[in-house]
């Protein structure tokens, strides 16, 4: 059971279920047919010539698979070094180079946008009231521009000089910026020409140089005449029946909203550093970004919206709260916990990602036709490696504070006063229930399950909180432990109640 807080709450409020015992775990080898059946079926019913999918689970990859053509002249298989592009995965990396710059202060994220992009100061804004775009409203997909898939996709060849005047023209606006998430390729270009002026180089420069070679992306980049044919997926659009190849494009103006060329050896690097980001420690920060800053990439601060999960798996059976937050859709899942996913769709190409940081797992599929984002199978992986028992949640690290709070209160259940909590209670303790009433609930579980010699482990639900439960003489006592945000760390709610059999 993966405890939060809330899941906490609610359970000392309705009836546990009984305790059954789990199953073993499966290995991800066998569970592997599984998978290989959900994207081959996919891939069928897609009409995708080639495809390439991947599992990285604790910081490797651990799981790989290529299957089709990745050219169909040539009849070249799809491996695992097989270069696709990842369309509008791309925007992840945009996202963290903007942070990088950040980090390093060359930006903030509250700048107005046309700090750095100079040619936005003559915009005309939809109402009086507008607020000027800042560079974390174009982020978040906040800046009152239009949905432009896929008019923005066509944008890739679009030379600089072009994408100056563009952006010096000005843009019809969809609605007020802040007012509301709409989707646009248009910003995350924008984010591209920040990245080059608050850089001072190129857009594929910085990213290549603060990202893609720290992490050993050797394969990874933009320009993709320059991808050697062994390796280079082409793509293709199901049209008519048939297969025809799309136009090749080169790198351009907007290639930071999905421009970026991967292996799946690449990409898993990328996908085991984002993971190597949770849970926050304290060891030796490494990698090229900081791992607070990557967990800051993924909050999802605005407008949330209800879904259901992407797959047959969740089709009707599990509501989403998300949100999008800088380069990744956030969502809390039913079964899941916290998951970071994109879609990319691209003419010649389809790709997913999806992670689950509370597991260290990430799922990721690349494929070579037109709009072809093979989300399905990937987030039904997903829920089969959950069902496996591979999907081992981190446990919260449990504190002196809580265990100290904890040997108080099993000290009161035994003596049935408040009298080992002295010192240890919260001013707002007694305020909120009586001495005398807590005197009386301690005996009305002791008389109903008698004493309770057997702990089982603390279930921690953060470093000021935790589930427990205690096996008693006639039955078993739930109970959750919150501590107040003093110094020392004092009670300041317990919730007790009889497990329901």
């Amino acid at each position: 059971m993966r405890w939060t807080l809330g899941l906490a709450l609610t359970l000392l409020l309705a009836p546990l279920p009984a305790q059954a015992e789990d199953p073993a775990p499966k290995t991800l080898d066998q569970i592997a047919p599984e998978i290989d059946a959900l994207f081959a079926k996919y891939q069928a019913d897609a009409h995708i010539p080639g495809m390439v999918y991947g599992v990285v689970k604790d910081g490797k990859l651990a799981y790989v698979k290529g299957v089709g053509l990745q050219d169909l002249t040539e009849k070249r298989a799809v491996t695992a070094d097989s270069r696709f592009r990842i369309a509008s995965m791309t925007k992840a990396f945009t996202a963290l180079a903007i942070l990088k710059l950040r980090d390093d202060g060359k930006l903030r994220l509250d700048d107005l946008a046309e700090q750095h992009a100079p040619e936005m100061e003559r915009w005309v804004y939809p109402t009086k009231d507008s607020p000027r775009i800042r560079v974390r409203d174009l982020l978040h997909h906040l800046g009152g521009l239009v949905t432009d898939d896929p008019w923005g996709d066509r944008q890739q060849i679009l030379s600089q000089q072009d994408f100056t005047k563009m952006i010096a023209a000005g843009v019809p606006f969809s609605r007020a910026p802040q007012s509301a998430f709409e989707y646009s390729n248009y910003g995350y270009a924008l984010l591209g020409r920040i990245i080059a002026n608050a850089s001072g180089m190129a857009y594929a420069d910085y990213v290549r140089q603060a990202i893609l070679t720290p992490l050993g992306m050797t394969s990874s980049g933009f320009d993709v005449t320059k991808t050697p044919k062994a390796h280079y997926a082409r793509g293709y659009r199901w049209e008519n029946d048939a297969w025809a190849p799309e136009p090749e494009m080169i790198d351009g103006a907007f290639n930071a909203m999905g421009g970026m060329q991967v292996s799946a050896n690449d990409y898993a690097k990328w996908v085991a550093f984002l993971l190597s980001a949770w849970p926050a420690r304290d060891d030796t920060d490494t990698g090229p970004v900081k791992r607070a800053t990557v967990r800051e990439m993924v909050q999802g601060l605005n407008f949330m919206a209800v879904a259901n999960r992407i797959g047959a798996s969740g089709a009707a059976a599990c509501k989403q709260a998300a949100a999008y937050a800088m380069g990744w859709r956030v969502a809390q899942d039913c079964d899941l916990g916290l998951t970071l996913a994109h879609g990319g769709g691209y003419p010649g190409y389809g790709s997913h990602v999806m992670l689950m940081p509370d597991h260290g797992v990430g799922v990721f599929a690349l494929s070579n036709r037109t709009y072809a984002g093979p989300s399905a199978p990937a987030w039904d992986s997903a829920v089969a490696m959950d069902k496996a028992g591979l999907l081992t949640g981190r446990a919260e690290r449990l504190t002196p504070a809580v265990t100290d709070a904890f040997a108080a209160i099993r000290a009161a259940y035994d003596t049935g006063t408040l009298v080992p909590l002295d010192g240890k209670l919260a001013m707002n303790f007694l305020l909120d229930r009586s001495a005398e009433s807590w005197a009386a609930e301690l005996a009305k579980l002791k008389a109903e399950v008698g004493d309770c010699p057997i702990a089982e482990p603390l279930a921690p639900t953060g470093a000021l909180s935790a589930a427990f439960r205690l096996n008693c003489a006639k039955g078993k006592l739930d109970g959750l432990l919150l501590l107040a945000p003093t110094t020392p760390a004092t009670i300041q709610a317990l919730r007790l109640r009889v497990a329901v059999p």
